[in-house]
């Protein structure tokens, strides 16, 4: 291609843009990955999926503990890539690196910018409940995800679509997206864009208390959180002084809390007059959950503490629940 590019990555999201870019020919002169790090059970240290895919094409891996440091600078120098790509790195990028390569840093983000800048754009577009979200490259710039735009490409999120079901189809999208954009940079085919301030969303990264579940939320934001924050951070709640983690849910029908036939609460006693989020219903096959717009939640799959995943109504049967017993808010000791 007569360019020599080096391409920054670590996480699976990074994977089908290296394939397309190996596939069609560049080269890659470098893949700069994060260090290994302890995972599993034994802690034994593991590399990024970018790193086992770059050493099975056969690629020169480098694996800089920081950015900031001379040793770094002097990589990047010998090195002198023509274009840097960074998909799903994990670092932000110091000024010097940003200004080495004639071509630019090149960056695919998980989001149609402005919107959801930052470390977890896909799962927050799936915890708001946005019906689309996309991929763009951008010319990476100092501030965060604020450089200007080359392509973008959109896609409608499915109702029931959780975050790694979006994460792994945007970065499918985003493989030939990073071509076409490495290809009209060359050929100059392509000129960024400014993005519109005015527009700008943030995407933070996700916390432990992310995942706390307010059953005073509608039932259908419950239900999107769900979707967003499994398995990391995990949506959880508290049952009987045990954390449980609710994994799959569905939203069941509005209830009238006039009109209250239809579903009871264990031991045979219907709704109450004062509706309770948090209080836990039953039919013969399903478990529900009273929310804060008067909807009902189904738990289609909740996993207690210390054991294995079960089904709402297998957990209920189990647990052997009791009238107007509730799941509570966890609290962050």
């Amino acid at each position: 291609m007569g360019i020599k590019l080096a391409f920054m990555g670590s996480a699976t999201f990074a994977l089908p843009s290296l394939n397309r870019l190996f596939e069609k020919g560049y080269e890659i002169t470098a893949v700069i990955t994060q260090p290994d790090k302890p995972s599993g059970r034994g802690q034994t240290l593991q590399g990024p999926p970018v790193k086992r895919r770059a050493f099975e094409l056969l690629l020169p891996i480098y694996q800089p503990k920081s950015l900031k440091t001379s040793d770094a600078h002097e990589l990047f120098s010998r090195l002198t890539p023509d274009m840097i790509v960074v998909v799903a790195y994990g670092k932000l990028l110091p000024p010097w690196l940003l200004e080495l390569p004639r071509y630019g840093c090149i960056n695919l983000h998980g989001s149609i910018l402005p919107k959801y800048r930052g470390a977890a754009p896909v799962h927050w577009a799936v915890a708001n409940g946005e019906e689309k979200t996309g991929v763009c490259s951008m010319l990476l710039s100092e501030g965060l995800d604020t450089g200007p735009l080359y392509l973008c490409q959109e896609t409608r999120i499915g109702p029931e679509e959780t975050a790694p079901q979006l994460y792994d189809r945007l970065a499918e999208i985003g493989g030939p997206l990073m071509l076409a954009t490495a290809e009209g940079i060359v050929n100059g085919s392509l000129k960024a864009k400014p993005q519109d301030e005015s527009q700008a969303t943030f995407a933070p990264i996700l916390k432990k208390e992310h995942g706390f579940i307010d059953w005073t939320m509608p039932a259908a934001g419950i239900h999107n959180w769900v979707r967003a924050f499994n398995p990391w951070p995990g949506t959880v709640t508290r049952f009987r002084e045990t954390t449980c983690k609710i994994l799959k849910t569905s939203v069941a029908a509005v209830i009238d809390r006039r009109e209250s036939s239809g579903l009871e609460i264990v031991g045979g006693h219907r709704p109450p007059l004062q509706w309770n989020p948090g209080t836990i219903m039953l039919s013969k096959r399903s478990m529900e959950v009273c929310c804060g717009d008067s909807a009902l939640l189904e738990i289609l799959l909740i996993q207690p503490e210390n054991r294995k995943a079960v089904s709402g109504a297998d957990f209920a049967n189990g647990a052997r629940i009791q009238p107007d017993e509730k799941f509570q808010p966890v609290m962050d000791n």
